[in-house]
């Protein structure tokens, strides 16, 4: 037998995005208000998809969510602001591969929350580079 390829799971491995997600989900959980440190949510393997609403009822209080910690609080290098915002009771869906995402209010002094829903691959965290800290467009 000569040089043959191993083939395995990993971040580029097409397979491991093409099966059916791990489930992952966390029900409403309080999400720090503007101003402070991000509530920053880890998963045990990379993801395939993303799904974050914002739970919070009565009076709005919108919800950042971004990829990193200077993105959500808006003191990315470059000055920008990398988030998405979610009003009370809406929800988005990505096909993202990351590690962790980070959620703050966009209120300052007032706390909202959250849930998650994730499908994950068998993929470990550590594969990823710094959670795509750094990145253009991530902060």
């Amino acid at each position: 037998m000569g040089n043959y390829y191993q083939y395995s799971k990993g971040v580029g491995n097409v397979g491991s995005y093409q099966i059916s997600g791990i489930p992952y989900a966390t029900a409403s959980f309080t999400v720090a208000a503007a101003g402070s440190t991000p509530t920053r949510v880890d998963f045990p393997f990379v993801t395939k998809f993303v799904t974050i609403a914002n739970t919070n009822t009565g009076t709005n209080v919108p919800l950042r969510f971004g990829f990193s910690s200077f993105g959500v609080t808006g003191s990315a290098v470059g000055s920008g602001n990398y988030y998405f915002t979610l009003d009370n009771g809406d929800s988005y869906t990505g096909e993202f591969r990351v590690a962790s995402l980070y959620l703050l209010s966009d209120t300052a002094l007032t706390q909202t929350s959250a849930s998650i829903v994730a499908g994950l691959t068998g993929i470990q965290t550590r594969e990823l580079p710094a959670n795509w800290s750094g990145s253009v467009g991530v902060g």
